[in-house]
């Protein structure tokens, strides 16, 4: 029997379900259809490898021009009780163009900034402090997610539930969340993935590693030692957790003072407000870049570094997004295959392994709103197949309305 194919009993089960944009394209996938780097490089043009520093702080100073002329609005804004739905707007769209900062850093995490290591680790540096993020210790745990994308063990977020989980090398609970699905029924437990996961979803991560694989157990962004496990945090990687930890707590300060010069509400209209909004942002991307109803998830026998960057996801999110945000959502598989492409590189380089191998890259056509409901409705367990590596979602028939 061919191990890349399922079974009789689960091609049955897979007919059941109501794909996605994808049609089922991520599950019929074959390792014989994965290609080397070897391959994939050749086909990427060079000059998409080079990263220009010129060109990345001119991306930087564009977030921060779009930034400030935001800025300005607010501070124009009246702070009155009837200006609140207003104020709710303004958090929106200052948390939508903001992320851009949070993309820039992403970038400088990765070392697609600069060839100036220093110059780039102080950009991020600061732009992620400033956002509440420990740089140094999301940059490990994020190069563990970019190692290890869609395995069921040794993952880092958004790893599911396993139906029949064994608690060590898989997470268990798959039985309990199906059936509080069921008995929720589909819109209702659909809102409360919502509100979980945009909501709660990245302060809970940073906090326990929720979402993470069981591999590294309950890790914090903050604290890496004892009580939380000090897995994610190997060699000198806990010292950069505290050097992160000052970034953070420097704002911290800065933010402690601005409420007591200014007042809560300039701050809770000013930063917390589109800080959140940056949170959701970040979130969706993370969920939906690696979360559809018919990709699987993969164990240790069917899983190499190129097959779970081929199951990344790009998702059309129309020229507006794509420039405040730099293009990160549409063009995610070819920054999980090459992490170091800049962004504005990224564009070309998806053009190319597109065409190359078509039978591989996966695009979800469906708007975003829509796929992100569809995810949290449908997205709840897996369930192993039977004499394969893969790991698919037992549920997406289960709440069909």
């Amino acid at each position: 029997m061919d191990k890349t194919q399922p079974s009789i009993t689960n091609q049955k089960r897979i007919r059941n379900f109501r794909f996605s944009g994808l049609k089922g394209k991520a599950l019929a996938i074959r390792m014989s259809d994965i290609p080397s780097m070897k391959a994939i490089t050749e086909v990427v043009p060079k000059h998409c490898f080079a990263r220009n520093t010129s060109t990345s702080l001119a991306y930087l100073f564009q977030s921060v021009a779009i930034q400030s002329v935001i800025v300005a609005i607010g501070l124009a804004i009246p702070y009155t009780q009837a200006m609140i739905p207003l104020w709710i707007l303004y958090s929106f769209i200052s948390g939508t163009t903001a992320m851009g900062f949070w993309v820039i850093a992403h970038e400088c995490g990765h070392g697609a900034f600069s060839d100036n290591r220093t110059l780039q680790t102080v950009v991020g540096y600061l732009l992620h402090s400033f956002l509440l993020v420990p740089y140094f210790s999301w940059q490990r745990s994020h190069s563990i997610h970019h190692r290890f994308t869609n395995h069921i063990t040794d993952g880092e977020t958004h790893v599911p539930l396993v139906v029949g989980g064994n608690g060590i090398n898989e997470k268990v609970g798959g039985e309990n969340e199906l059936a509080l699905a069921t008995a929720l029924g589909k819109t209702r437990y659909g809102l409360m993935q919502l509100i979980l996961h945009l909501g709660f979803g990245w302060p809970a991560y940073l906090l326990t590693g929720s979402t993470g694989g069981p591999k590294y157990g309950t890790s914090n962004h903050f604290w890496p030692m004892e009580p939380f496990s000090k897995k994610l945090w190997p060699s000198n990687w806990a010292k950069k957790v505290w050097v992160s930890d000052l970034g953070v707590a420097l704002v911290f300060v800065g933010l402690f003072i601005s409420g007591l010069k200014y007042g809560i509400t300039p701050l809770i209209t000013m930063y917390i407000g589109p800080l959140l909004v940056v949170n959701c942002w970040l979130v969706i991307y993370t969920w939906l870049h690696h979360t559809d109803t018919d990709v699987p998830h993969l164990s240790n026998s069917d899983f190499s570094f190129i097959r779970g960057a081929f199951l990344s996801i790009d998702r059309p999110y129309g020229k507006i997004l794509n420039f405040l945000h730099h293009q990160i959502g549409s063009s995610h598989v070819i920054h999980h295959i090459f992490p170091t492409i800049p962004h504005y590189h990224a564009k070309e380089a998806t053009i190319a392994i597109k065409k190359a191998f078509p039978n591989t890259y996966l695009f979800n056509p469906v708007p975003i709103h829509k796929a992100l409901w569809n995810i949290a409705c449908n997205c709840i367990a897996v369930e192993s197949e039977e004499n394969n590596g893969r790991y698919i979602w037992q549920n997406s028939y289960i709440n069909q309305e």
